[in-house]
């Protein structure tokens, strides 16, 4: 399968602050930075403001473009794996959702193996229990499809409860 496919593709996906870059720092056992690359594999030098300040963090309105769903995330410590990683699906956020939907749609059906989508991961913040499921989880798993690709809903922060 690796000789096949390569390495493995993931998106993160979420609201911003819900944990996304506490499980890929996990997962990947890092304590560096991702190397970035667009969708065409170039690597992306100019990344002040959004990967400076610890992971993601950083990030401020101007470096948006930085912050794309088509970019790949590569860790060093862990590099079979290609995340994608999502700006963050707030209520409201209709332009945000509207491409990760594009993004999951295109990425399921392509004919291009290496580019593929294999899994997603959904992580919910359980902080505040009053609003634990909001209108953007429920407009995700009402109106995205996925195909076969599954979805791993991933319930984050419960150590703030």
């Amino acid at each position: 399968l690796r000789e096949k496919f390569g390495r493995f593709r993931i998106l993160i996906i979420g609201r911003a602050n819900a944990g996304k870059t506490t499980i890929l720092r996990g997962i990947c056992n890092m304590t560096e930075n991702p190397e970035i690359y667009d969708g065409e594999g170039n690597k992306l030098r100019d990344l002040r403001g959004w990967v400076q300040v610890p992971l993601y963090i950083g990030l401020r309105r101007d470096a948006q473009s930085l912050h794309n769903i088509e970019n790949e995330l590569i860790f060093r410590s862990n590099d079979q794996f290609i995340f994608h990683d999502s700006q963050g699906f707030e209520a409201g956020r209709e332009d945000e959702f509207l491409m990760a939907k594009k993004f999951i749609a295109d990425r399921t059906t392509t004919t291009r193996l290496e580019k593929r989508l294999h899994m997603i991961w959904y992580c919910i913040p359980m902080d505040k229990l009053d609003r634990a499921i909001q209108r953007s989880e429920e407009m995700f798993f009402d109106e995205c499809d996925p195909g076969n690709v599954p979805i791993m809903v991933l319930f984050t922060k419960f150590d703030a409860l």
